[in-house]
């Protein structure tokens, strides 16, 4: 007999995120390479929404969105590590339909 599987939902105001990995080192905008081991403790991080709660509004499941790394908790599902938090702690969304942008295009 095989196992039941669960589809997961997300409550209230929950997002689900699925982070970005940094690719290692990166370059400053004036060309300096800056290696991976340097940890900045401020640096907000670009994760992919993968699942929200029924009171979320302003995000959507494949929105890119801004969060800081300690605002969250991590949990693993299939062998996958997502994040999971409120959506009032997200401080930008990047997507196809813009309301209210800045101008800048990732």
């Amino acid at each position: 007999m095989s196992a039941a599987k669960f589809e997961i939902q997300m409550l209230h105001d929950r997002v689900m995120i699925r982070s970005e990995k940094d690719a290692g080192e990166r370059r400053s905008s004036g060309g300096i390479v800056i290696p991976a081991t340097v940890e900045q403790s401020n640096r907000l991080v670009w994760g992919e929404v993968c699942g929200v709660g029924h009171h979320v509004r302003t995000v959507k499941v494949g929105d890119r969105v801004l969060y800081h790394p300690d605002d969250q908790f991590e949990v693993e599902v299939q062998g996958e590590s997502y994040l999971v938090m409120r959506e009032r702690d997200l401080h930008a969304v990047a997507n196809e339909r813009p309301e209210h942008g800045t101008g800048l295009y990732l």
